[in-house]
């Protein structure tokens, strides 16, 4: 019998030969390209963007490409300014007219040519930045790998920026989770990274005492002068971050400061800007801010005379604010660059309203923190934040892209406040945003990851990246993706351990370990404090002091039948793995956490996430009471402290899961730090809003109902509109407020409460008055 081949499998064989050929005729291959470049560019530039693109395309491909003066080559990648007429003794295309992309200040044109000598890949920028950003795109968009050098076929891209200023904020001081553990040479690669990805300015933090900081291999002196010449090697400007001193009516106290400054400013070589922060720190009034900013400004324009000074209003009130813009009005001072918005400053609109136009305007976003911050997360769980706190790894690309487009365009750019690596991820976004608003965050981040990752690994990468934003949307135990990104990660962990070394990706790999603990934590404790609560239910049979013992030892079975540990020995390992790598302190004991707040993520692994330190300190107390019907009452009280009973409701009024809580917190102070993060409150009572708003529409018209509320302080109530008069009004911690409330308010079933806010602008927000708990009972 004959064997003949099915006609569907000789299809799909000359398919897949035309297919790959096609594929073939769609690529460039650049790996055996020669490197020219333009004689016009100035100086030492020429040498920077030529060493870039050749070390980094070798990182990825081992492929040296060699530098060529001439066109004998058929394949060449050319490096050209949009002013070079020829390069070479050859035409260098360009277009007419003054609008291209590539010819406005920083922009770039990627452009493939062919003709009888071969191929050209010409990268023309407008200036040498954007040449810089030119070589950036390339190498976020080809496909580099091992002896593999390629990209699209008839490319033709162009850009320029849309925000002039693009930065972010590297400050060389201890309080940084990470860099000041960094070597000159790290801080070369790391800046040489961000402009790749679009960002032309830098932020330090000078003045730092030579032993502030254990992990500094650099004195922070030293450092100053190198973070400047790295800044110059790139052509990125160099700003910094200098406090005025605190009381500047004090004698001497200008003089001291200037002086200062002055020796800083004739030591580095390059100085762009200087941002004086009206608060955050320094609580000067602006009579006695401004004439400092401006002697400031005659001393730094004697060593950089194209230098500016800037000013933020943070943390100005209303009279402050007013004093400064009337002064603007009325001086038009020329010494003043600009004004940097940052937390706590006026509403980023109504500052740029308020400024007038000869003034710059520069954003100063905190993409760092994820509470008691600029931008807290959005309907995060209390168990991430209990744990994970302010400074983990928190790649939030949706998140970040929405508040960009939000606040941004109301200013002329942003430098960003950093404190540490984790926030990678969002120093390209934002980088990338000031180019183009419009870009897409699932673009930039395949750029990222075909970058740090590969070309092969960009698409898994990037979804897994998205995928850790998604980790922390709601409550935890109603997330089902929190498992699929782990096993996700850890497929990709598996499958590529050549990057065991890359920190970007240690630090992926990480959070999604300690997610997935979290949560597995996080249903265990819920379980062991529901078993509690029912064995206290039995207090009347067994007996309060029996009871309490039961309880104790059902809620200790966290520690001595814990969960899930072959995950938390793997967030040690990566822990461990950061500090070698990129001097990540996940600890402050271990590794020299400057604070528990500073990104100190294993410091607090297995904090409570249910309310086992509480009810072992209330325990104490019970067992102190003089009466077994003393005891018996407050255990009923404990044990029913959520579940009021049916037809009554409960919400803990920040926690993701409240039911009927309908307002949200415009910033993250709703989570209470006390004695550096070892809270042993009620949960419920750790998380606040100052005014919240709840919505029930089950209520029965015909029951009295009694409306109590646990916070602190004062809570003005209205039910319906209507303000209620308590018949309880206790002020302090876990203590309560109760309010009756009349039948004919509910006649439909219905109730909004909310809160009048008291008059206490001129109290901290730590003292002012919050709500806890509320609870609907039912009489």
């Amino acid at each position: 019998m004959k064997n003949y081949v099915p006609i569907w499998l000789l299809a799909v064989f000359i398919w897949g030969l035309v297919s790959c050929s096609t594929r073939e005729n769609q690529t460039l291959d650049l790996s055996k390209a020669v490197i020219l470049v333009s004689p016009q560019i100035a100086g030492s530039m020429q040498e920077t963007v030529s060493t870039i693109l050749v070390e980094e395309i070798e990182k990825r491909s081992t492929i040296p490409l060699e530098l060529g003066n001439g066109w004998e080559s058929d394949t060449r990648i050319a490096l050209a300014l949009a002013t070079d007429t020829v390069l070479f003794r050859k035409t260098v295309p360009s277009r007419a007219g003054s609008d291209a992309p590539e010819q406005q200040d920083e922009g770039y044109r990627i452009f493939h040519e062919f003709d009888e000598a071969g191929n050209t890949l010409w990268v023309i920028g407008a200036d040498t930045r954007g040449i810089l950003y030119g070589i950036g795109k390339l190498l976020r968009t080809a496909d580099l790998s091992e002896g593999k050098v390629a990209l699209s076929r008839n490319i033709d891209f162009s850009e320029s920026p849309q925000y002039a200023l693009r930065g972010h904020q590297f400050g060389y001081r201890n309080t940084a989770n990470s860099w000041d553990a960094w070597t000159v040479e790290q801080f070369d690669q790391h800046f040489r990274e961000q402009v790749l990805f679009g960002a032309n300015s830098f932020e330090n933090i000078p003045f730092q005492e030579v032993g502030s900081s254990p992990h500094f291999k650099v004195n922070p002196q030293q450092m100053e002068l190198e973070l400047s010449r790295i800044c110059e090697k790139y052509d990125a400007d160099y700003w910094v971050w200098t406090p005025a001193p605190r009381d500047l009516s004090a004698p001497g106290a200008p003089q001291e400061g200037l002086q200062k400054q002055e020796d800083f400013y004739a030591r580095v070589p390059r100085l762009n800007a200087v941002f004086v922060p009206g608060g955050d720190p320094g609580d000067n009034h602006p009579s006695e801010l401004i004439p400092y900013l401006e002697d400031l400004s005659a001393v730094l324009h004697q060593y950089h005379p194209d230098a500016g000074i800037w000013v933020s209003l943070q943390g100005f009130n209303e009279e402050k604010v007013r004093y400064f813009f009337d002064y603007l009005q009325t001086n038009n001072p020329d010494w003043l660059a600009g004004v940097v918005n940052g937390p706590s400053s006026p509403p980023v609109a109504l500052e740029r309203e308020l400024l007038p136009e000869k003034y710059l305007h520069r954003f100063y976003p905190d993409i760092t923190h994820t509470v008691r911050c600029h931008y807290p997360v959005e309907n995060w769980d209390q168990a991430y934040a209990l744990t994970l706190g302010r400074e983990p790894c928190n790649p939030q690309p949706e998140m970040y892209t929405r508040l960009f487009n939000r606040d941004s365009p109301h200013t002329d750019g942003f430098i960003t406040y950093s404190d540490g690596t984790h926030d990678d991820v969002n120093k390209a976004v934002w980088s990338q945003l000031g180019w183009d608003p419009g870009k897409d965050p699932e673009t930039i981040v395949r750029e990222y990851t075909r970058f740090f990752f590969g070309a092969e690994l960009a698409e898994k990468a990037a979804l897994g990246i998205f995928a850790l934003e998604d980790n922390w949307d709601g409550p935890i135990l109603e997330n089902p993706d929190i498992e699929k990104t782990l096993a996700l990660w850890k497929k990709l962990e598996a499958e590529n351990p050549e990057l065991a070394g890359n920190w970007r990706w240690q630090q992926l790999l990480m959070r999604a370990h300690y997610d997935g603990y979290i949560k597995k934590r996080l249903a265990f404790e819920k379980k062991l404090e529901t078993e509690a609560y029912a064995i206290l239910a039995k207090a009347d049979s067994i007996g309060a002091d029996q009871a309490i013992e039961q309880a104790l030892q059902r809620l200790q079975k966290v520690e001595t039948e814990p969960v899930s540990q072959d995950l938390k020995e793997k967030v040690f390992a990566y822990g461990e793995m950061l500090f070698q790598s990129v001097g990540a302190q996940t600890s402050v004991e271990k590794y020299g956490a400057s604070g528990a707040e500073r990104g100190a993520i294993l410091d607090f692994i297995d904090y409570p996430l249910n309310n086992r330190w509480w009810l072992e300190d209330e325990f104490e107390k019970v067992r102190s009471l003089g009466s077994e019907a003393k005891k018996l009452a407050r255990l009923d009280f404990i044990q029913t402290y959520e579940y009021p009973g049916e037809g009554s409701f409960y919400d803990n009024i920040s926690s993701a899961d409240a039911k009927h809580v309908t307002s949200k917190t415009d910033d993250a102070i709703d989570f209470l730090w006390e004695n550096n993060g070892i809270n042993r409150k009620r949960l419920s009572t750790q998380l606040f809003q100052f005014t919240p708003t709840l919505s029930y529409d089950e209520l029965d018209p015909n029951s009295d109902y009694l409306i109590r509320v646990s916070g602190y302080g004062e809570a003005l109530l209205r039910a319906n509109g209507q303000r209620l008069t308590p018949t309880k009004y206790e002020k302090g911690y876990e203590e309560f407020k109760e309010f009756p409330l009349p039948k004919e308010l509910i006649s439909d079933g219905k109730l909004e409460i909310s809160f009048d806010k008291p008059d206490e602008e001129h109290l901290n927000w730590r003292q002012q008055s919050r709500v806890t708990d509320v609870w609907v009972i039912k009489q």
